[in-house]
């Protein structure tokens, strides 16, 4: 009896402490990555970099363009992706009821989300590009980055929809509300949370993904407005540091671009919580 209770006070020590160090690990992991980044790129940060466009007359580089195309992108991939998806997550949990087709279109959005970036990029590229003569462009890019991001968005809201429960259903259509009434005031405002999470692995997709855009949206260093800028090629932060970093060897400007990737990603996961807390709190209010 004392051997048996022994070895399971090793054991769970032993795990525990295993479960420990993986902690330290990965946050060292991260740590040393972001200190890496930043430790490279502060000494080559200027304002003329981060406010000016490029110029091969005068033999200068800047980053204005590249980080407003990078906003550009991303806004219209949300544009076009939350509603499409978050209407997608609804149809699968609320109304499908034929559990075979059901299935046959979950099995494709998974299937969806294992095909490598670079499939996209050509398939991208013949569609949208060729066949629907959006010619190399954001727009273009923002709808292959749409297809691609699809199955994160439908996959989280629908587990988010999923896990509200039945009462809160019941609970509304007793109340006299329609089914489509119930879904817009009573579950999707219990799911935010869900549909928040879903944006931020988008939006950290697209902040990332250099192979698909390089074949729809170009790498053109040029400065233009929002609606000009969906109409011409443009290139984002990821393609600008892997011409500047693998092309041009130049890896001063390659770690300042890295450096400001990440801090466009910490302000979007920071915003996203804070609006997600802030909906959560007028809801709880009401």
């Amino acid at each position: 009896m004392i051997s048996n209770r022994l070895e399971r006070c090793i054991y769970h020590n032993v795990m525990l402490f295993l479960a420990f160090m993986a902690t330290v690990f990965t946050v060292f992991i991260v740590v040393f990555i972001i200190g890496y980044v930043l430790i490279r790129a502060i000494p080559h940060v200027s304002w003329e970099l981060l406010s000016t466009k490029p110029s091969y007359i005068n033999e200068t580089i800047g980053l204005l363009p590249d980080i407003l195309n990078t906003v550009y992108i991303v806004f219209a991939t949300l544009v076009f992706v939350l509603p499409l998806g978050v209407g997608a997550a609804v149809y699968l949990s609320e109304y499908a009821k034929n559990m075979k087709v059901k299935r046959s279109i979950e099995y494709a959005i998974e299937s969806l989300a294992g095909i490598p970036s670079i499939i996209y990029g050509l398939v991208g590229m013949l569609i949208f590009c060729q066949y629907m003569s959006l010619k190399t462009s954001l727009l273009a890019g923002a709808l292959t980055l749409t297809i691609m991001n699809l199955p994160t968005i439908i996959r989280t809201t629908q587990e988010s929809l999923d896990s509200v429960p039945i009462s809160y259903r019941e609970g509304a259509f007793g109340l006299g509300a329609n089914k489509w009434y119930a879904i817009r005031t009573v579950v999707l405002p219990c799911c935010i949370d869900g549909i928040v999470t879903g944006c931020i692995l988008a939006v950290g997709r697209m902040l990332g993904e250099s192979a698909a855009l390089l074949f729809t949206a170009g790498f053109a260093h040029k400065l233009n407005g929002f609606i000009d800028a969906m109409s011409s090629s443009g290139s984002t932060m990821t393609v600008a540091l892997y011409v500047y970093a693998k092309e041009q060897g130049r890896f001063d400007v390659a770690f300042v671009i890295a450096a400001i990737m990440l801090l466009m990603s910490l302000v979007i996961n920071y915003t996203a919580g804070y609006l997600s807390k802030r909906i959560q709190r007028k809801r709880l209010d009401k």
